[in-house]
């Protein structure tokens, strides 16, 4: 039982990165019905980014993690402005195409500028570990699971409650229809690569 609880604790960690990761991966498909291939890469460059933040400018946890996803937003409007945009109307296979050639390009500019080597966040937080009886917590594992609930609750809050989360309901139900009641499509669509690829960028300051 010991063991389950302790697994169930690692599991809970680790899987509210995938949930960032994933919830961005699903606005954007939710919005526009495109398999955005290139999430999983904005999710590696964000980690690079806060690794960049971190060691290069010396920064701690919040604010890196601010930036990789500052970051991560401008990279997933521009891909949006650059590829996607211009293919709105065009067959699904070519948008496919297109979103696997986008991936492909974003793995190889980093593998050329950064390397394939591997490397290790600068320690960041303290070493402190929790013991709940026979359940033993880290202060990584505390700091991931806080942050990807507060993370969370801002995209309920956005989603549900704000003018803009209500265009994107409204564009993923009914494009045509949205645009008719004078929602500004494209401003949505950007918008929602926004936020979806700065959820990106959270899970890979997380994870590393």
């Amino acid at each position: 039982m010991n063991q389950f609880l302790q697994q169930l604790v690692n599991g809970i960690s680790l899987g509210s990165i995938y949930a960032l990761v994933a919830l961005g991966y699903t606005m954007v498909y939710g919005i526009i019905k495109l398999i955005n291939f290139a999430h999983g890469d904005i999710y590696m460059i964000g980690a690079y980014v806060g690794f960049a933040a971190t060691a290069y400018l010396g920064v701690g946890f919040i604010p890196s993690l601010i930036i990789a996803m500052a970051a991560c937003a401008i990279l997933g409007v521009t891909i949006e402005k650059v590829a996607y945009k211009p293919l709105r109307n065009s067959t699904r296979i070519a948008v496919l195409i297109t979103a696997i050639g986008i991936s492909l390009l974003l793995e190889y500019v980093m593998m050329y500028f950064v390397g394939a080597q591997v490397r290790s966040y600068p320690r960041l937080l303290s070493d402190t570990l929790l013991n709940l009886g026979s359940i033993i917590i880290s202060t990584q594992q505390i700091y991931i699971i806080v942050t990807s609930i507060v993370l969370m609750i801002v995209l309920q809050y956005i989603v549900k409650k704000t003018k803009v989360g209500k265009a994107m309901r409204a564009v993923s139900a009914d494009k045509d229809a949205a645009q008719l009641m004078g929602i500004k499509v494209d401003s949505t669509i950007s918008f929602t690569f926004a936020i979806g690829s700065a959820l990106a960028g959270a899970g890979g300051v997380l994870v590393g």
